[in-house]
């Protein structure tokens, strides 16, 4: 009963009954700090007026379509191939690109060999530079495809307006419509529409892009990786020598159009079944057949006639030393266009044959050639037989040479001309800066730059050791040993070089009957452009029409 009680007494302890109220009171604080943890007081809303910059729905932290946390921006699959219509335009640029370059092969081919069908009147340059251009252009789309740049939109859309001009120049100017044929009007129209092809396609990989960013990482990126930036960069620099390029390619065809407006004295033959035409002129006759008797025909050299041979013909005909004369422009030179490939010198003297024909020019002739003309002429004598009654050869071209005509390095750099000719950057060059005039281009000082004359030279240079050597070499065994032949040698040619010498001296032994051989000192291969070599051509012309004419003999 003590025990208990003593017990009880402790239970109803006033200090004790505080200790245990002092314990429930702290339980009941902590209890009220979990209540607050799990049940956080509400904290007090700021709310914005909504603008136009208010986004409509809210920013999802989750990908789209499947559920995934959105993508970092540099991440690969962040790309505007996703898209099935990026995808498309990018396998229809690829199969542009391979018709360009299919169509790049043919043009390379038919600078060559011409087949039926395949043929510019013009040279072809301008056809093979077109498609040039237009596969730098596709191969510089699909380089930075899925990087597109404003900058490089408007520099491709000044190149196609450019381009534009370039076609509206050839399709109203009908001189260059005709040289340029099908050939070089389907090339300016391809590489148009691949220039506005690539600005299409550079727009639409833009939108594309934008769309990819949101959707795959809620925002659309307007920074620029460093990659980016050179991928840029880099196709920006060459798009814009491909805008130079273009506007080159302006500035020439814009010169060749004014050439056009030169007037052609004389007549243009169709040759070759209506193939190309070439420019013929003979004086007119007369009723007075005296020295009219025999017409003396020119065939120029390494240029065209009217450089100069041209000017001491028409001044021995005003003084009457002859009485009529003719000349013309091989297939290529000055005013006649470009044969198909190949041409030798017996091909270009049958077209001679042919036109002469045509203009109902008959003879009798006295043949006057310099340098590699001598080579066509010497053939076109051997094929004419009696129409031809003298031969005069001004610093004649031997067929030894023909083997440095057509060497493998001379071929390459006329062909390497020919590719960088639509450029025109001597061309533009002389006309700007040296007031080069319509017939410096056509026949003068610069014809050599001339797209045409760029042609046949290669030509030339191909046939030189394949055709023309065994033409060349039949023609001196049919050639009629009786003609009279009269050469005139360069005294600086002679002196210079020991070959020449010698060729020289080969040429004065093609007939039996060689008249004169005189070897004017100081006079290049142009005789002519000096007083005295003027003078014994002119000498030397007079006194063979004479010998025709009269059957005289030829005085020393």
């Amino acid at each position: 009963m003590g025990n208990t009680n003593q017990g009880t007494s402790k239970a109803d302890d006033p200090e004790s009954r505080e200790g245990v109220i002092s314990t429930n009171g702290a339980d009941n604080r902590t209890s009220e700090t979990t209540d607050s943890r799990q049940h956080p007081l509400p904290q007090p809303v700021t709310y914005y007026e909504p603008d136009e910059r208010t986004r409509l729905l809210p920013t999802s932290t989750h990908h789209g379509v499947s559920g995934q946390p959105p993508l970092d921006i540099d991440d690969p699959a962040v790309t505007p191939l996703n898209l099935w219509t990026i995808r498309f335009l990018r396998y229809i640029t690829i199969t542009f690109l391979l018709i360009a370059c299919g169509w790049w092969l043919v043009l390379l081919v038919t600078t060559f060999v011409s087949p039926q069908g395949f043929h510019s009147r013009g040279g072809g340059w301008f056809a093979f530079g077109y498609t040039s251009l237009a596969i730098g252009i596709l191969l510089l789309l699909l380089f930075s495809f899925t990087v597109p740049s404003r900058a490089e939109e408007v520099v491709q859309s000044i190149i196609a307006v450019l381009l534009l001009v370039n076609l509206i120049i050839t399709l109203s100017v009908p001189g260059l419509r005709e040289e340029e044929g099908w050939i070089g009007i389907a090339s300016a129209i391809f590489v148009l529409c691949a220039t506005l092809w690539a600005v299409c396609v550079d727009r639409s990989v833009e939108w594309g892009k934008k769309e990819e960013e949101e959707r795959l990482t809620g925002r659309a990126e307007t920074r620029r990786s460093l990659k980016e930036w050179l991928s840029i960069f880099s196709a920006l620099t060459i798009m814009v020598i491909f805008l130079v390029i273009a506007v080159l390619f302006t500035g020439t065809l814009s010169l060749r159009a004014y050439d056009q407006s030169l007037e052609v004295p004389g007549k243009k033959v169709w040759v070759e079944d209506r193939y190309y035409r070439v420019h013929i002129y003979c004086t007119p006759e007369h009723d007075d057949k005296g020295r009219e008797k025999v017409t003396v025909f020119l065939e120029g050299g390494e240029r065209a006639v009217a450089n100069g041979l041209l000017d001491w013909a028409q001044e021995n005909y005003v003084n009457g030393t002859i009485g009529r004369f003719c000349y013309w422009d091989r297939p290529g030179f000055a005013f006649s266009d470009v044969a198909p490939s190949p041409l030798s010198a017996g091909m270009a003297a049958d077209a001679l044959s042919e036109a002469l024909s045509k203009v109902d020019e008959k003879g009798p002739f006295i043949l006057v050639a310099h340098g590699i003309g001598s080579i066509y002429t010497r053939i076109f004598a051997s094929r004419q037989g009696k129409a031809i009654k003298g031969l005069m050869l001004i610093d004649p071209l031997n067929e030894s040479y023909l083997l440095d005509v057509g060497s493998t390095g001379r071929g390459f750099f006329m062909w390497f001309r020919g590719v960088v000719s639509p450029l025109g950057l001597e061309i533009l060059f002389d006309a700007i800066f040296k007031a080069r005039s319509r017939e410096d281009r056509i026949f003068g000082k610069s014809s050599y730059l001339n797209a045409k004359t760029i042609k046949a030279k290669l030509q030339e240079s191909l046939a030189a050791k394949t055709f023309t050597k065994p033409e060349i070499s039949t023609s001196k065994v049919i050639l009629n040993r009786k003609i009279p032949l009269i050469v005139i040698s360069s005294g600086e040619g002679v002196k210079r070089d020991s070959r020449w010498d010698q060729a020289q001296k080969e040429s004065t032994e093609l007939t039996d009957n060689l008249l004169h051989w005189d070897i004017v000192n100081k006079a290049g291969h142009k005789i002519w452009e000096t007083a005295d070599g003027w003078n014994v051509m002119s000498k030397r012309i007079g006194k063979l029409v004479d010998v025709v004419i009269k059957g005289n003999d030829f005085p020393n």
